[in-house]
């Protein structure tokens, strides 16, 4: 979901996503596409995938969902340290994985991805 909201709001940018422990090859859960299609945005054609080196030397922001995940990418990719922060950093959060969680645990996973990503996306405009 922050993917594509973050491509969206950020169109002149090159947005990707990758996790760091993804089923790999999988679609977005059914629910994130339902949500995701209330706003106008397609996640069909989203393809879960795992984290690379090539990945992070390539990207010039690391966003993570949660604190765990920003430990993993810096401690497995040492060149990220200082491009890698959460997505909710602004307000101190984590943002929960609603994977088999239900529709209630998306909306609020949706919630603050939102608001993470239109605050990240005010910063990166600062900087285009």
């Amino acid at each position: 979901m922050a993917h594509v909201m973050l491509a969206d709001a950020l169109p002149q940018i090159t947005v990707s996503s990758a996790g760091t422990g993804a089923l790999i090859g999988h679609p977005a859960d059914p629910i994130a596409q339902e949500l995701m299609a209330a706003r106008g945005l397609d996640l069909g054609a989203h393809r879960a995938r795992q984290i690379t080196q090539s990945m992070c030397v390539q990207a010039d922001l690391i966003l993570t969902m949660d604190e765990g995940q920003r430990r993993h990418i810096e401690n497995n990719y040492p060149l990220t340290r200082g491009r890698v922060f959460r997505l909710a950093e602004t307000a101190k959060l984590n943002i929960p994985d609603p994977y088999r969680m239900g529709q209630e645990a998306f909306e609020h996973a949706l919630q603050l991805i939102d608001a993470g990503v239109k605050t990240w996306a005010e910063r990166i405009r600062q900087f285009k």
